[in-house]
């Protein structure tokens, strides 16, 4: 009987990827337990100054929380080799997330994030265009068959959707909090919580290309 691929790691460098992954899934799932959930309570104690627009932070939420659940399935090689139509319907799912979420985000950012100050307003503006545009260059990529791009445009997409991640972790920071009020970090803090690890990912991506 032949025996299945859907687990396979033999070399070191699968081992490192292998504890990279598990590493983003708790800390991925810390964050959707401790800060993302609770809003789903839908009192309007929980949403706050979110209340009134309530529906575009589900919507956000919502698309982060599928987008960051189904990336690890989209990069596990053996589970994409074994269930190859499950690799391209959560591929749609994953693409609609994003686009649903970055529509709530653009709403949210010119309504309650506006209310805040512009420059963070701008900033929730700046994740989403990036967020929209890194998947549907993964889509149109893979369009057009041109896999090994593809597989370079989803990891940017993923890396950008784990900035949600990021920014509570940074945003949380205590050696952060000294720097001053929230509008005066928060805006910064959200444009490094995915330009400087898309310049990693860039850095990593070129470095491997032979």
């Amino acid at each position: 009987m032949k025996r299945s691929t859907l687990f396979s790691v033999s070399k070191p460098k699968g081992y490192i990827t292998l504890a990279f992954w598990i590493f983003l899934i708790l800390f991925g799932g810390r964050f959707i337990l401790k800060d993302a959930l609770p809003y789903f309570g839908f009192t309007e104690d929980i949403l706050g100054r979110w209340w009134e627009f309530k529906w575009s932070l589900i919507g956000h939420i919502s698309g982060g929380l599928l987008a960051i659940s189904i990336g690890p399935f989209q990069f596990w090689k053996g589970f994409r080799n074994k269930y190859l139509n499950t690799h391209r319907w959560l591929g749609r799912v994953y693409l609609v997330a994003i686009f649903v979420g970055s529509i709530s985000s653009t709403h949210l950012a010119w309504t309650t994030a506006l209310k805040v100050h512009w420059t963070w307003a701008f900033g929730l503006q700046g994740l989403a265009f990036a967020w929209i545009i890194t998947a549907s260059l993964a889509y149109i990529s893979v369009m057009r068959r041109r896999i090994q791009q593809h597989k370079d445009w989803m990891i940017r997409s993923y890396v950008v959707t784990f900035a949600f991640v990021t920014f509570r972790w940074l945003i949380d920071l205590p050696m952060l909090q000294d720097l001053g009020t929230f509008i005066e970090r928060g805006p910064t803090t959200i444009w490094v919580s995915w330009t400087i690890p898309l310049l990693i990912t860039e850095i990593f991506i070129n470095w491997n290309k032979k």
